[in-house]
């Protein structure tokens, strides 16, 4: 990638709602919350350090309602997985978070 700055956001803000509430869950949330936060600093390092997904498996509705051109996972301990978008522009590269769940829903949300 280039030397544009490289910054991470999250689609909605119910989303980010969301993630914020898990720093104040369970054990379980608040790691969850540790380690998306580690997905963040990475993303930001380098937006592609997460897999690309091909695009015969985009779940159609990330396409309607975001109208994504590429789409890419990043594997959270336990199983989780963080999905995500990269837009890019002359001045800046951004990751958006469009979900996270765990493997089992993330398997259905994608048809495996």
């Amino acid at each position: 990638m280039s030397e544009r700055p490289s910054n991470v956001v999250f689609a909605d803000r119910k989303l980010e709602k969301e993630f914020e509430e898990l720093k104040k869950g369970r054990f379980e949330d608040k790691r969850l919350y540790s380690s998306m936060e580690r997905a963040i600093a990475d993303m930001k390092k380098d937006p592609m350090c997460g897999k690309r997904i091909p695009k015969k498996l985009w779940p159609r509705e990330y396409s309607v309602k975001y109208g994504i051109t590429n789409l890419w996972k990043y594997d959270l301990p336990s199983a989780w997985r963080l999905v995500y978008t990269i837009q890019t522009d002359e001045v800046m590269i951004l990751s958006v978070i469009l979900e996270w769940f765990s493997h089992k829903e993330y398997e259905k949300r994608f048809s495996y």
